[in-house]
């Protein structure tokens, strides 16, 4: 499982040790950042949904300059920067005590959250040849998995003992894994920021007056909705709609986390080319078809371990079509961007994820526990539908890249 789980040495292992140091510490804020802010901090439920959904949205707008910035100062130093500024933003949250401190401090993380992340998709495709970086990035998923568990199960530790000192605790815990981020990072080789543009290109980004790159996010948006179910949807139906037991809730979160863990890898392995990405993302959308059927016929009159057994059934279909999903995304995403634009283009390419964090739950319970069964059979179509037109937009988005540049999108690398 270690070698499954760790990538080659060099420049994806270093990356492999940033990702577990800060996902560690994110795994125990996940877990007891909602008490915190209710019990500690003593803010209402509404205003702790209302202050993350703004600070997603404005982390989502974020992510496209800071990606160019990383294009324009190098991906290393921005990366490192924005670690410290996400765990600056964590630190903060110990010393709020109303509502609009808070929402300041959940903007911070947001967008230094959003930043990060493209920053450090940039600095994989300075450092990692073109045919290892899916590859990679699933190592890089692996990772995060175990690190989210680890750091669960600490959080699991803080909600026992339910102090706020206890609370307090994680999210220095999740600072001090930034920090520690920081400091893997800053020890990578340094990435060449792009040339210098003409001044007479037009201000506005590239990214966003290329309209089939913005199809393929856009699609990929669709397909991220999977994101929310496991951790809001599916458990609100197990308790409402189904017989299977309320523990059922922890067995699948675990199932999900040791499958991604186990299989991202291997998965991942034959997703080489565009080709290849767009097969995994079709597949993706036939399995969670399937998936959300199976979901659905849980919640049909019978014995709780009749409920139970589709319930597991269907969580294995999910964790497949989302390690597939993510091997064929992680593969356009890179293939579709210029190598002078990267950071740029993947901060766009990223807004799927708080995207599916903002309006995820809004749109999943409303379809999921208000149509029931009709509502995850039309969950899986979507998935299918925007699966499937991801086939064309990929070709699309390639064929205007091969135009602007009058060749096919080959990314400069460097050697690690």
């Amino acid at each position: 499982m270690t070698i499954r789980i760790l990538p080659p040495p060099g420049a994806p292992r270093r990356l492999a040790a940033a990702q577990l140091s800060n996902s560690v510490g994110d795994g125990a804020y996940y877990v007891c950042s909602a008490l915190y802010f209710t019990r500690v901090v003593g803010l209402p439920p509404a205003q702790i949904g209302l202050g993350l959904t703004v600070a997603w949205a404005v982390g989502s707008v974020a992510g496209v300059p800071l990606g160019a910035l990383a294009d324009r100062r190098g991906p290393r130093g921005t990366s490192v920067l924005l670690a410290l500024a996400t765990a600056a933003a964590v630190a903060s949250f110990l010393a709020i005590r109303s509502f609009w401190p808070f929402l300041l401090a959940a903007c911070g993380y947001a967008i230094a959250q959003c930043g990060l992340a493209a920053a450090r998709q940039a600095l994989l495709a300075g450092l990692v040849p073109p045919a290892g970086r899916t590859g990679v990035l699933a190592h890089l998923q692996a990772m995060l998995n175990a690190g989210l568990a680890l750091g669960a199960a600490a959080g699991g530790l803080a909600l026992g003992v339910d102090s706020a000192a206890a609370y307090r605790a994680v999210f220095v815990l999740d600072a001090l894994g930034f920090l520690l981020c920081a400091a893997l990072l800053a020890r990578l080789p340094a990435v060449a920021p792009a040339p210098v543009r003409p001044a007479a290109e037009p201000r506005r980004a590239a990214v966003l007056r290329d309209r089939p790159y913005a199809v393929v996010t856009l699609l990929n948006a669709v397909l991220l909705l999977r994101m929310p179910l496991l951790s809001l949807a599916l458990p609100l139906w197990i308790v409402e709609r189904t017989q299977a037991p309320g523990w059922l809730v922890s067995a699948l979160f675990v199932l999900n986390t040791g499958a991604v863990m186990l299989f991202q890898v291997r998965m991942a392995r034959p997703v080489t080319d565009l080709a290849s990405a767009r097969s995994a993302v079709r597949g993706s959308g036939r399995i969670m078809l399937a998936c959300c059927a199976v979901f659905a016929l849980s919640a049909l009159p019978g014995s709780a371990t009749a409920a139970g057994g589709l319930l597991v059934l269907g969580a294995a279909l999910l964790v497949a079509g989302e390690m597939r999903q993510s091997a064929g995304s992680w593969q356009i995403g890179f293939g579709l961007a210029p190598a002078d634009r990267m950071g740029e283009y993947q901060g766009f390419f990223g807004v799927g994820v708080p995207v599916a964090r903002t309006l995820g739950p809004l749109v999943l319970t409303s379809l999921l526990l208000l149509w029931g069964i009709p509502g995850w059979l039309l969950l899986g179509a979507v998935f299918l539908a925007a699966s499937y037109a991801m086939g064309p937009a990929v070709r699309w988005a390639a064929a205007a890249a091969e135009g602007r540049a009058g060749q096919p999108v080959r990314p400069v690398v460097r050697s690690f």
